[in-house]
């Protein structure tokens, strides 16, 4: 039976293949620059050179297609709906199986079947534990939207604004500077800019985009892979499924992980954490200085995800995610909601800044286990509280919910004890 394994990068291409080698899976690449080896049982496939040979292709019997969430885009839909009229049996992976736009992806799949969640892979080991900085969200007031997130060129403004709150190379230096780190940005030209930093500060980083010749990519990760370059830093090259051990062929982790891109995209903001959350022995540090854990929350928060999309217009594609955290301007920890009076760390009170968070120059303080274990406490001691529908719906919208009469439905289904199906 011939099976398809389907990649939307190069690098994943790349990854793919050296997994499977390594493993001893026999397997040809379908993609630019490789040449074609039709005879292999299994194939690695790019979908940008997919899509311009189907005509000259036999469809396979499986089809898995990686990262499954860009399936809404109409290169994609080609692909998938080939592959389907062919009689293909076609299965989909995502970590957020979620679109900014709203789109759902059961128009190309029939079941969604969801894996363990964040919380549980990290308590079992099978992800790392997290250390994350976070400052107030900068200032994205009257930024241009585009295609349903900020603009990169009024985003990368902001960001590169002298005055930010806290300082990126000051921050990395403080509690990173011994990790491997990878930094998003805004643009290419935010990325480069940020390189050219951290180069006068005295630290080795390099720059990668999609333009990147091929063997100047190679290079610059193995000279990242082996320590030489201390951070890469990127605008979407790196956001999704890029294993570095697979690509450099050794034990190797990315450790840390900047984030000085505003993002609106729930599915992006997790895609960036989870670079960082490989296994390893020692927890990675995250550090967010564009404010994006005030709205998607924390890497560990569930998410009930969904394979309907939301309806014509709606911004309900992040719907399923927690309400964000409120940063204490005492003492610039993060703090899950509902607020308790006072601030946990420095006893400074909460309630009445609750609704509005100012932009404030400060330190990044870490979020402990603790902290996060009593607040979601707290959470659920709240909803347990609620013993009707009208009282589940004011506080999940209280909370910040786009859709509290869902949530609340879901939770007096789950009472009485019916089954609940996702998807």
């Amino acid at each position: 039976m011939a099976a398809w394994f389907i990649c939307h990068r190069a690098e994943l291409v790349d990854g793919t293949s050296k997994t499977f080698t390594r493993f001893g899976v026999a397997h040809g690449i379908i993609a630019g620059g490789y040449a074609p080896d039709l005879r292999q049982l299994v194939q690695v496939c790019s979908i940008d050179t997919l899509k311009n040979r189907l005509a000259v292709l036999t469809p396979p019997k499986l089809a898995i297609i990686d990262e499954c969430h860009h399936c809404g885009a109409a290169g994609w839909a080609l692909v998938v709906e080939w592959l389907t009229k062919n009689g293909c049996m076609v299965v989909g992976l995502s970590a957020t199986p979620v679109r900014l736009d709203g789109q759902g992806l059961d128009a190309h799949f029939d079941d969604l079947v969801l894996g363990p969640p964040v919380s549980w892979l990290m308590e079992q080991g099978h992800l790392s534990r997290y250390k994350l900085f976070a400052p107030n969200a900068p200032d994205m007031k009257g930024a241009r939207k585009s295609m349903g997130d900020w603009s990169r060129t009024d985003a990368a403004e902001r960001m590169s604004k002298p005055k930010l709150t806290g300082d990126i190379i000051a921050h990395w230096r403080a509690h990173a500077s011994h990790l491997r780190t990878v930094g998003f940005a805004c643009s290419i030209a935010h990325s480069q800019h940020m390189v050219e930093q951290f180069k006068l500060a005295g630290i080795n980083a390099a720059h990668l985009d999609g333009g990147t010749p091929k063997a100047e990519r190679k290079r610059i990760i193995a000279e990242y892979a082996s320590g030489r370059l201390q951070m890469l830093w990127n605008v979407d090259l790196f956001g999704e499924g890029f294993d570095l051990a697979s690509i450099a062929q050794r034990d190797v982790t990315i450790d840390a992980v900047i984030k000085a891109r505003p993002t609106q995209s729930l599915a992006l903001s997790k895609q960036q954490d989870g670079r960082a959350l490989r296994p390893k022995p020692y927890p990675a540090v995250i550090l967010d200085h564009a404010g994006n854990i005030m709205r998607h929350g924390f890497p560990d928060d569930d998410v009930d995800w969904q394979l309907q999309g939301s309806a014509k217009g709606s911004k309900a594609a992040n719907d399923n995610a927690p309400p964000p955290p409120v940063i204490c301007e005492g003492c610039f920890n993060a703090i899950r909601r509902p607020l308790p009076p006072k601030c946990p760390h420095c006893e400074k009170p909460l309630q009445a800044q609750a609704k509005e968070i100012e932009v404030a120059d400060g330190e990044l303080v870490e979020m402990t286990d603790a902290d996060k274990a009593r607040i979601r406490a707290e959470r659920l001691r709240e909803q347990a509280q609620c013993k009707d529908m009208d009282s589940l719906v004011a506080l999940f919208a209280r909370r910040g919910s786009k859709n509290p009469m869902f949530q609340a439905k879901k939770v007096m289904e789950a009472r009485r004890g019916k089954s609940v199906r996702y998807g």
